[in-house]
């Protein structure tokens, strides 16, 4: 019913109890995640994890992992990328992007370096056609600035929170646009304007587990200092987060699981795909 395009399941923090939490995910009716790994330490591992639930994952250099990754990698993604073609559970190169936010990757020396890591996987996905799934944070101009470079066949937009027109350069491009736990927060008035003035067609879901956890699960930092603990997010949210955005927009939740899975399988094709040949 529901489609997790972006859940980090191999993290650490499922590492006590990852098979309950994905069966705790598909008795909530989440049926398919995409699992998008962040450095080529972990390529092996998503994958697996994909066979091993029925999901999907992607292969790619995030760009927090920028620092320690090394030009040989590139390669190496590139052999990966060829092995694993005939994967019907690969479904993209990912995750990928840019991140301004982070203050030690704004050096001019790892924007320039961020830079080159995120055209040559771009040019890997558009060699080996498929999409992309890109981190979106403070960088949505120059990731543009890089589709346009180098266009791709599709992809998702993940952590969208960005302008109206920064939203519609994406979609004209031919990408989705992932929304998640931030649209929860009553205070993210912006990206829920968004979520709202954009089309469903626009719009993928996510959760990005163990990561952004929706408002009814985030401890501030008062209450952290307090003791409490940071509540860890999960694909098994995934519902909930699309009941909020139905509540936005005054439709149903039938029509937003529909809708959203023909959005991802139409970035994503070979989820489609890979569900036909399972």
């Amino acid at each position: 019913m529901w489609t997790d395009t972006h859940c980090h399941l191999d993290a650490a923090e499922f590492a006590a109890d990852r098979d309950a939490v994905r069966q705790a995910a598909r008795a909530a009716g989440v049926t398919r995640c995409v699992i998008p790994a962040v450095q080529r330490a972990n390529w092996a591992d998503v994958a697996q994890l994909a066979q091993r639930y029925g999901d999907f994952y992607a292969l790619g250099i995030h760009p927090l992992y920028v620092p320690q990754a090394q030009e040989a990698d590139v390669l190496a993604l590139d052999q990966a990328l060829h092995d694993c073609a005939g994967d019907p559970r690969l479904v993209a190169v990912g995750e990928i992007g840019l991140d301004f936010f982070v203050p030690e990757l704004c050096t001019p020396g790892m924007r320039e370096r961020q830079w080159f890591f995120y055209t040559a996987q771009l040019k890997l996905a558009q060699q080996h056609g498929l999409p992309v799934v890109l981190h979106v944070r403070r960088s949505a101009d120059l990731l543009l600035k890089g589709l346009r470079q180098c266009p791709v066949v599709s992809g998702i937009a993940h952590a969208f929170n960005g302008s109206h027109q920064q939203a519609q350069a994406f979609v004209d491009l031919g990408f989705a646009l992932g929304f998640g736990g931030t649209l929860t927060f009553e205070r993210s008035l912006q990206l829920r304007r968004l979520a709202c003035e954009m089309p469903l067609s626009a719009i993928v879901l996510e959760t990005d587990a163990p990561d952004i956890p929706p408002q009814w699960l985030y401890q501030n930092a008062e209450q952290r200092a307090l003791g409490a603990a940071q509540g860890r997010n999960s694909p098994a949210e995934l519902p909930r987060i699309a009941q909020v955005l139905t509540d936005l927009r005054g439709v149903s939740l039938v029509e937003l699981a529909a809708v959203s899975a023909t959005n991802a399988c139409r970035v994503l094709p070979k989820l489609t795909e890979g569900h036909t040949k399972l």
